[in-house]
């Protein structure tokens, strides 16, 4: 799951995601294209359209976020099964049987 800073697709992130491997300094809003660079230089138009997507991608995704809190940490279920304890991990599944009703 990819988290963005304060929620907000930046263009830093649209230009790693367009161009993974190319080198580039990123001043404020100012992008330096480094020249060894094999790959061409994004348009303000593609980087803007690339950080809508990201955004949309990401909104898109806020149900599963918060969902993810709602639930126990997985890791008290691995620790039930580590230690052999049935009464913690019928917590466990109880809990997320009660979470999953609420839908």
């Amino acid at each position: 799951m990819i988290f963005y800073f304060q929620d907000t697709v930046r263009k830093i992130d649209a230009l790693k995601s367009l161009r993974p491997n190319s080198k580039y300094t990123l001043r404020g809003d100012v992008l330096e294209w480094d020249n060894s660079n094999e790959e061409a230089k994004p348009s303000d138009t593609e980087i803007n359209n690339e950080i809508t997507r990201l955004q949309a991608e990401y909104d898109a995704l806020e149900y599963q976020r918060k969902r993810q809190t709602e639930y126990p940490p997985m890791a008290d279920y691995l620790d039930a099964i580590v230690k052999g304890d049935d009464t913690q991990k019928q917590k466990y599944i109880d809990d997320c049987k009660a979470e999953m009703d609420k839908l």
